[in-house]
């Protein structure tokens, strides 16, 4: 089940690859994120000595619980190490990011699916609109003609 997800990602950058991450976090985080308190908007992840961290990713505080309860805290992502140097390979060129495009469960396990990918252009984004409304309009044209 998906319970936060970055679609702006989708429209801003063209995906090169994607990874599934676990995420590690405190009892509250997880309360609070499976309650669907959390926000991915501005988070991003960074490499740091042969180890991944999700930056700026801000969890609510859990209301039920005592704990003190830092939001801002880097979260560590738990990626095999092949995984985390081929990361590494793809962010040595240029344009390259890494972002967190949604948190989501499986099983008891919560997740995180990150993209790698390269910046658009302000042109190459008018592109991406005109296809949709294409497609749209191609869609709704074959409902209407299949209902007849």
């Amino acid at each position: 089940m998906i319970l936060l997800e970055n679609k702006r990602i989708l429209f801003d950058y063209e995906i090169l690859d994607t990874f599934e991450a676990g995420i590690k976090l405190e009892g509250w985080e997880v309360k609070s994120l499976r309650a669907k308190h959390g926000n991915l908007k501005s988070a991003w992840v960074r490499i740091h000595d042969g180890e991944a961290f999700l930056e700026n990713f801000q969890v609510s505080p859990y209301r039920f619980s005592a704990e003190v309860q830092d939001r801002d805290r880097p979260k560590k992502l738990l990626l095999a190490k092949r995984e985390i140097e081929k990361i590494e390979a793809k962010l040595q060129e240029k344009g390259r990011t890494v972002a967190p495009i949604k948190i989501y469960t499986k099983g008891h396990h919560l997740k995180c699916e990150i993209v790698i990918g390269k910046g658009r252009k302000k042109y190459e984004k008018r592109q991406v609109l005109k296809d949709r409304s294409v497609r749209k309009e191609a869609r709704q044209a074959l409902k209407n003609f299949n209902a007849r």
